[in-house]
């Protein structure tokens, strides 16, 4: 059978993704792979098959190994989203920080 260097977005479901590269099918699923859950149709489908093995989707900034669909278990790091919190610093009335935060503790 002569390998195909393509790759398509076959179906795209509440629980994840099925892939179609080089003619071998994939599903990913948003649990494992979670930066495709709320990405638009276009930027999903926009996705490009590099050097044989690479997969790119170049609209999200993702990029996979078909190693990685392959074998899962040998990436165990998943994305997560990282809620950035801004800590303000408490001043005096006077506008400078209070005593007690300049002098170090021991």
């Amino acid at each position: 059978m002569k390998k195909s260097n393509t790759v398509r977005v076959e179906n795209i479901t509440p629980f994840g993704i099925w892939m179609l590269v080089q003619n071998k099918e994939y599903f990913l699923s948003y649990d494992q792979y979670p930066y495709f859950k709320d990405q638009t149709l276009q930027a999903i489908q926009n996705v490009h098959l590099l050097h044989g093995a690479h997969l790119h989707w170049p609209d999200i900034d993702v990029d996979l190994e078909i190693d990685n669909l392959e074998n899962p278990e040998k990436y165990p790091l998943k994305s997560k989203k990282i809620a950035r919190t801004v800590v303000k610093k408490r001043t005096s009335r006077a506008g400078r920080l209070p005593a007690s935060a300049s002098r170090p503790t021991h």
